[in-house]
């Protein structure tokens, strides 16, 4: 069960189980021939859970820096597989060492601002652009656009946050060792809605999970972060 050392996914399994008191046997389906294991359902609701507090909250131990460059005449940059959103982006003086951060602004900043793609310079502004698409190929990776168009090849630095490995695989995660009660809760929101359990159960875990979520919410926005250079990160009040 859940506690002051945290869970690894074995015993996070085994604790859904125990408050839902359901052991979510195995699904057969129509065809008879596609089932859906316990074990397999546990994995979804986890993942789900998971994929819903990294979206709400942006706390530092999510956050990583990666090197790349910028590719002379091409103003996209493909982000990370593992990217959720930006936290900054440097133009790296290879002299000097000196960072020199672009400003993050809209796509439609970045066509107004520089009109002319094949107008090139030293990169200033950025912004989300989407999926890269080459053709008839669309890559699932994010790409980041600048302004202007690299005129040389920079070297860049990204920092951004990032979806950590899932404790379905890794068998341990941050977030089970030192913030399990979010996570826990999170998967039984999930469990219970696949269980279609009674309405009073339901409002009872979400209530407790906006709980568990709002604590780590304060630390993670919060405690965790006092000031920033620019206001790019949401800032929560510590009370």
């Amino acid at each position: 069960m859940p506690g002051a050392n945290g869970v690894n996914y074995t015993e996070l399994k085994a604790a859904v189980r125990a408050y839902v008191e359901n052991d979510f046997p195995t699904i057969t389906f129509t065809d008879s021939a596609t089932t859906l294991t316990s074990d397999q359902q546990l994995a979804i609701f986890v993942r789900q859970a998971e994929q819903r507090i990294y979206n709400s909250l942006q706390p530092p131990i999510f956050r990583k820096s990666v090197i790349g460059v910028f590719d002379a005449d091409n103003p996209y940059l493909t982000c990370p597989p593992d990217f959720l959103s930006p936290f900054s982006l440097a133009v790296i003086n290879l002299t000097t060492g000196r960072r020199d951060f672009l400003l993050n602004k809209d796509v439609e900043f970045i066509r107004e601002a520089y009109p002319i793609p094949t107008s090139t310079g030293r990169p200033r502004h950025y912004a989300m652009f989407g999926p890269m698409v080459n053709g008839a190929t669309i890559t699932k990776e994010i790409s980041l656009i600048v302004g202007p168009t690299p005129d040389l090849n920079y070297q860049a630095e990204l920092h951004y946050f990032y979806y950590p490995e899932s404790i379905v695989d890794a068998g341990t995660s941050w977030l089970g060792d030192n913030f399990d009660s979010v996570l826990l809760y999170g998967t039984l929101q999930e469990g219970y809605t696949f269980i279609k359990a009674e309405q009073d159960m339901m409002v009872r875990i979400d209530t407790q999970y906006k709980e568990a979520l709002a604590l780590f919410k304060q630390l993670s926005d919060g405690k965790d972060r006092r000031d920033t250079y620019r206001d790019v990160q949401v800032r929560y009040p510590v009370k």
